[in-house]
């Protein structure tokens, strides 16, 4: 039980008692405001003022549980407080936490990055040659027989993408009291949405014109389906090495059967998907252990990309072809940082860059999977 304390007489109060007015004494104090609540279990003070309380007592000190003591005690003039502003008890930490963002592994999977024209290129074509002929049967005055090339010039349309960076005097002056750089922040974010978007421009391409992604190029053959969910707990190491050895056989039926098994290869999927391949039987075995037995130059790479709304989608890519790549991620220009802009009080500054996606010359070195 908690103490508390009264001012009173201790010794009017205690001769009182002895003199048997205790009963009297406790009516006189529940007359101005001091009550004792059975109930309770504790000893209660109504709202009355100091100055109507005129008896001063102590407790008798067979009851150590209460005691009345000192002198009187005034209602507090301002509110009353059982501590300190919370905010003196709070640690400010310096350090600055970013929040994470997906990779951007769009080049990384493709396996280059190429500079087209500048920024001022609307358009990049290319040549795509095509060797052809055919043989006839010898004879000293036949003329039969003819070789020759086909000729073609596709072409990409170049995007050209921008945003701003703005910041205050106010909001430096703010954020610097808080020990933050903001106008070099800001200028962080412009930097990682423009990367951000080549890296989607490198996946997807540009909707409306002749600029396409890594998984949507109309040039891509039609991916196969999955025989199982690889991540469903039923599906087995063989099921999912099955899977990639059938992506093999569709880029050999596309190519003509000009791709050999320990060609530099790149089995790109999600992020998610990954973890499938580390499936094991029980001998121990993983999709993976047989990959890296039967398929000797093949890496595997993930990006957040490949988790489609169609589901997951599974892209097995040879990177070069007779010496020639299968694709690039192609751009007009990285990061043109405009003249910063002086206002009265603020400062801006626009920020662009430009992209054709990706640029695939050897669609048929590429064969997807769908509904793993």
């Amino acid at each position: 039980m908690s103490r508390i304390m009264i001012a009173m007489d201790v010794d009017a109060v205690r001769a009182a008692a002895k003199a048997g007015h205790t009963a009297e004494i406790f009516k006189r104090w529940k007359a101005k405001g001091i009550t004792f609540d059975s109930r309770l279990g504790k000893m209660g003070l109504l709202n009355v003022s100091a100055e109507e309380i005129d008896e001063t007592c102590r407790w008798d000190e067979t009851n150590p549980s209460v005691l009345l003591a000192c002198d009187a005690q005034p209602d507090l003039v301002t509110q009353a407080n059982a501590g300190i502003p919370a905010w003196l008890t709070n640690y400010f930490d310096p350090r600055i936490i970013n929040i994470a963002v997906s990779p951007m592994q769009a080049t990384e999977i493709v396996g280059a990055e190429e500079k087209k024209g500048d920024w001022t290129t609307t358009h990049a074509q290319f040549i795509s040659v095509e060797l052809t002929g055919e043989t006839a049967a010898y004879g000293d005055f036949d003329n039969n027989g003819s070789s020759g090339a086909n000729l073609n010039f596709p072409i990409r349309q170049s995007f050209l993408y921008q945003t701003f960076s703005n910041w205050g005097e106010l909001q430096m002056a703010r954020a610097g009291n808080a020990r933050v750089d903001w106008a070099n922040k800001v200028n962080e974010a412009s930097i990682l949405v423009l990367n951000k978007y080549q890296n989607a421009s490198y996946f997807f391409g540009v909707a409306g014109i002749p600029n396409y992604g890594l998984l949507n190029d109309p040039n891509l053959y039609a991916s196969i389906a999955a025989t199982a969910p690889w991540n469903a707990s039923t599906t087995t190491p063989e099921q999912v090495y099955e899977d990639v050895r059938r992506l093999y056989l569709q880029m050999q039926y596309q190519s003509g059967g000009t791709i050999r098994m320990d060609a530099q290869m790149t089995l790109a999927m999600s992020n998610t998907l990954e973890p499938a391949l580390d499936k094991t039987n029980t001998f121990g075995l993983s999709a993976r252990n047989q990959l890296a037995k039967h398929f000797k130059n093949l890496t595997v790479k993930t990006a957040v990309e490949y988790q489609t709304g169609a589901g997951q989608l599974v892209q097995l890519i040879c990177n070069k072809v007779m010496g020639q790549e299968t694709a690039v991620t192609a751009y007009t220009e990285k990061l043109r940082a405009h003249a910063v802009v002086v206002g009265s009080s603020s400062w801006s500054q626009k920020k662009s860059q430009g992209t054709f996606g990706t640029v695939i010359f050897n669609e048929t070195a590429i064969a997807s999977l769908i509904g793993a």
